[in-house]
């Protein structure tokens, strides 16, 4: 029996012939891939789909069954079905799935075979397809039917982010209309006439909003030129985070141009979000003589974006780099202080033998009852011991210095950028942070007049008492030290989010960011009760069950993770969980992987799942046609090699060829939905089943080295030697799927990014129970992540001495009272409750970044309300974790099973990213994101691959008769590249 059968012949609509194919001639105009295609238009051949949409009702039935011949019936169902989805008319001598046919003909019981008969008499079938569309009001595409489509697809367009999302809720609206579904070509057309009405009617209402004269100014940036070099258009787009006075200057040049452009925020009211950016992003990737070739429309629109929009992110890079110079000066502070020290140790070791031994003549004297004058004198006299405590008085000091003593050596390099920058940018703040402005005020007044001198009455209030006893000398202020103070501060303040910039995307006003409270109802995502008391009530009862499990198990000498002696907590250290057995597997199927190039393996699986389709044209939407083309700049990007050398490594491409690929279809979000559609298929093969369900996943930072560029870049972290470099923040799913991952700074935290991966894709959302080390813990994820339903399990390295948070201390058993920290502070919690929960549903709705947030939050000793609750349901949560670790074994050994699959994968990338030494010397934060993305991409890739010909070796074996333990199989990993070709020559084979 063949897979399908045929349906004959064509289908008459209100007695119109119709093929489903268009014939009038007209060109075609493609926005789909083929793949795409397959997706929206084909019949449905898996059971979850079958179930779906082809379950017959009653009223069907009843139809069906007034047809004579079972053949009718049979050809009747299928014409019905194929009108409820696709939507569409079955087309001449269209192959019917079997699957298909089985699943209706065992609804009205007739046989598959019946539908070999049913062409033959072609009116029968022009007779069903009239019929249905009168029974169940279907309609043609066409007349006033399709202009009402027109309509609402037209507005729909502008609203759609990709091609194939739109053509999907085209037929979506079809079928929800009862609309037959025209032929594929067709509704690309149509597709793709919405997509260009869209465009062009966001260009006009962007330029309509723009008077004349600022037209001209616009229109200027691209003819007037800077030092006669570039096109000030070109100049503009050129910034990146700094790290000293000249950068800021740079920067501070840039904004103040971009504000005398006059360009109202407002002119991008009601434009989508991603709208904009895609025209920013137009705007950074094309030349000025490119520009310049694009209709007037399109070219004001670009440039008005981009405006706006380099202005909030000139503003907040500003920020950054404020905040770099800062933090450069202090830690210039420390090494000035340490050095101090170090040319200080011979006068600090004679001081320290010379008291010693004054200190042992003495304490001999006191125990002999001599005279301890005598003893003084003994030892060297009282003027050598004088000396001797003067000196050890003044090496206190030095020993004890604070690097700000230091500080006033920074003062120049403040002053050659602090005046324009407080001038430039608008600061705004909340009560707390009103002496901090008033500060910022005053010292903008002394700026703007040239003075030098401070008021008698300048505010202090700003400053904490650390800067206070500095400021002031003999009772009067120093202009020097105070204007250092005062940019000090603002830095923690920009931090915190005490103080927020008016126009900026990271640094705005956190109240605004965050959703309202009337939408936080709507929040499915939620995990926790909407009212304070309930959530309390819960948690308490599940920590005080959980200390009454600890004291039993602990007093019957149970405790499976450990024991409580004498008040102090001890833990076990967990056995190896793998048997030997599993390492002789894992050597005997690497042993039967096939010897590859990395080249063939992106072209198998390119083969396989057409991921490169995700790789969309910046402007158009349309997949990149250059398959080969995006495989290689992947590739390049991965390795680490780059594009130039990519091209003289491989035999397809030029350099130039390779970065327009790169320039104009590898994208953040491009490589994301290629890494999604890798993550989903590798999650389906049987392999990956044995290795988890995909409801875990661990993550951790990876160490790069960033050579002699990151120097500047002030990333130097000494955990990892003097280098400077930067850290890939990965997920890895319990299927070994690296989901996400995103570069942060060698110095920053590891934490507040957990909740980006977790949130940010679909394989995230999906995760149930979370893993990492202790450098990913901290108390606000563990409150984000309890309210949002992710069990969030770390592996705290010093748990023995973290302590326990109650709501009330008399309900702690006596074995746990010495591991109590303190009292959870209920009323807190109360008043912010609220507001926590808007904070989860901001989160989950995408109007804030968790790590954002999450910093600002954690930033400053001088908290705001929101983050100390945060930080007290932490506080909770973790007690409840920390009871849950210490009973349940199973829990501990997950956790290890997964962090040790995250940093498995660490040896895999560093294998893969070998060229240059493994550095990644790409300047701007946007290359060396596209560096990362592509070795996590092509690591993901790698993993699929590994997966798919493991499990046909296993199956294989066990074909042929070989014993294989199912229970080994997890323990068997797909991160082997051994049997890889990772170096020499990239030659592709072709495709097909």
């Amino acid at each position: 029996m063949p897979e399908g059968l045929d349906l004959y012949g064509p289908i008459v609509v209100q007695n119109k012939l119709y093929f489903n194919r268009d014939t009038c001639g007209m060109p075609r105009r493609t926005i789909l891939t083929e793949r795409q295609r397959e997706k929206l238009f084909d019949l449905p051949t898996d059971e979850p789909s079958l179930l779906r949409h082809y379950i017959l009702s009653d009223e069907d039935l009843r139809h069906i069954r007034q047809r004579r011949r079972a053949r009718n019936r049979l050809g009747f169902a299928l014409q019905l079905c194929a009108f409820r989805y696709p939507g569409r008319l079955l087309q001449p001598g269209e192959m019917i799935p079997r699957s298909m046919l089985a699943f209706i003909g065992a609804q009205i019981g007739v046989a598959a075979e019946e539908l070999a008969e049913y062409g033959a008499r072609s009116e029968t079938r022009y007779q069903h397809s009239t019929a249905l569309q009168q029974l169940y009001g279907y309609r043609p595409f066409e007349g006033q039917v399709r202009a009402n489509m027109l309509i609402w697809l037209k507005e729909t367009a502008e609203k759609s982010k990709t091609n194939d999302l739109l053509a999907a809720e085209f037929l979506a609206e079809l079928r929800r209309r009862h609309v037959i579904v025209p032929a594929a070509s067709t509704v690309e057309r149509c597709c793709a006439d919405a997509l260009v009405a869209a465009e062009r009617t966001i260009a006009s209402r962007i330029t309509g909003r723009i008077d004349p004269q600022s037209q001209v100014r616009l229109l200027s940036l691209l003819s007037e030129t800077v030092d006669g070099r570039i096109t000030r258009f070109v100049w503009l787009r050129q910034f990146e985070v700094g790290s000293n006075s000249n950068d800021m200057n740079s920067l501070l040049d840039r904004l103040e141009y971009l504000r005398k452009l006059a360009i109202d925020i407002g002119t991008l009211d009601d434009i989508p979000p991603f709208r904009v950016t895609g025209l920013r992003r137009q705007g950074e990737r094309y030349s000025a003589d490119g520009m310049r070739d694009l209709p007037e429309n399109r070219r004001l629109a670009i440039l008005a974006a981009c405006v706006v929009e380099w202005s909030a992110m000139l503003a907040d890079v500003a920020v950054e780099t404020h905040d770099r110079i800062v933090g450069k000066l202090y830690r210039a502070c420390e090494r000035k202080r340490d050095e101090l020290l170090q040319a200080e140790r011979a006068s600090i070791g004679d001081t320290l033998k010379m008291l010693s031994r004054f200190g042992d003549a003495l304490i001999t004297a006191h125990d002999e009852q001599d005279d301890l004058g005598l003893a003084i004198t003994e030892g060297g006299g009282w003027e050598l011991l004088r000396q001797t405590v003067a000196q050890a008085a003044a090496l206190t000091g030095k020993v004890s210095a604070d690097p700000l003593e230091f500080v006033i050596d920074g003062y120049a390099r403040f002053r050659r950028y602090a005046p324009r920058f407080l001038e430039i940018l608008t600061f705004r703040g909340g009560r707390g942070a009103d002496s901090l402005l008033e500060a910022l005020e005053v010292l903008r007044r002394l700026n703007r007049r040239g003075l030098r001198t401070l008021p008698v009455n300048a505010p202090l209030d700003f400053a904490r008492a650390k800067w206070r006893k500095r400021i002031l000398t003999d009772g009067k202020p120093d202009r020097q030290v105070r204007e250092i103070g005062i940019l000090f501060e603002l830095r923690n303040a920009l931090r915190s989010g005490d103080i927020w910039l008016a126009d900026s995307r990271r640094y705005r006003e956190i109240s605004t960011a965050l959703v309202p409270i009337e939408t936080v109802s709507e929040t499915t995502r939620l995990a926790v009760p909407l009212e304070a008391d309930d959530w309390l009530r819960w948690r308490s009862q599940t920590l005080k069950r959980g200390m009454t499990q600890i004291e039993g198990a602990n007093r019957a000498g149970i405790l499976p993770g450990g024991a409580i002696i004498d008040g102090k907590l001890q833990i076990d250290r967990l056995e190896k969980a793998a048997p030997e057995e599993a390492a002789a597997l894992v050597l005997k199927l690497y042993e039967s992987m096939p010897l590859v190039r990395i080249t063939d393996i992106l072209i198998e699986v390119e083969e396989k799942l057409h991921f490169t389709d995700a790789f969309t044209d910046l402007r158009t939407g349309i997949a990149c046609g250059d398959r080969i083309g995006v495989l290689t700049v992947l590739l390049a990007d991965g390795v680490n090699l780059g594009l130039r050398k990519m091209a003289d490594a491989s035999d397809t491409h030029t350099f130039w060829e390779l970065l327009r690929i790169g320039k104009w279809h590898v994208r953040e979000e491009t490589t994301a939905r290629a890494l999604a559609m890798i993550v989903e298929a590798q999650s389906k093969l049987p392999m990956a089943r044995f290795w988890g369900d995909g409801t875990t996943s661990s993550s951790d930072g990876q160490h790069f080295p960033a050579g002699s560029t990151g120097e500047a870049l002030n990333v130097v972290n000494a955990r990892y030697g003097n280098e400077p470099g930067l850290s890939a923040y990965s997920h890895v799913s319990d299927q070994y799927a690296p989901y996400s991952t995103q570069v942060i700074p060698a110095t920053a935290h590891e934490a507040p990014c957990i909740l980006d991966g977790l949130l940010q894709n679909d394989t995230g959302r999906q995760i149930r129970e979370h893993y990492a080390d202790t450098g990913g813990f901290t108390d606000h994820v563990f409150a984000i992540c309890s309210v949002l339903g992710f069990r969030f399990a770390p592996r705290i390295r010093d748990l023995p001495d973290k302590r326990i948070y109650v709501p009330a201390i008399n309900e702690v058993p006596p074995v746990l009272q010495p591991m109590i920290g303190g009292r959870i502070n209920i009323r807190l919690i109360h008043e912010n409750w609220p507001d926590i929960l808007r904070l989860a549903a901001s989160m989950v709705a995408g109007t804030v970044v968790p790590s954002q947030i999450l910093r600002k939050l954690a930033a400053y000793p001088r908290q705001n309300s929101l983050a100390l609750a945060l930080r007290e349901v932490g506080r909770l949560e973790r007690s409840i974790f920390m009871l849950d670790w210490l009973s349940d074994i199973d829990l501990q050994r997950r956790a290890q099973i997964g962090l040790n699959k995250g940093e498995a994968h660490h040896a895999l990338k560093r294998a893969v990213n070998f060229h240059r030494r493994g550095e990644i010397r790409d300047r701007s934060s946007e290359g060396q994101q596209h560096r990362i993305a592509g070795l996590n991409l092509l690591t993901a890739i790698i993993i699929y691959w590994n997966t798919w010909k493991l499990g046909e070796i296993v199956a294989e074996q066990i074909a042929s008769g070989e014993q294989i333990d199912p229970g080994l199989l997890p323990h068997v990993s797909p991160l082997g590249w051994e049997h890889i070709t990772l170096t020499g020559e990239y030659r592709w084979p072709p495709l097909r």
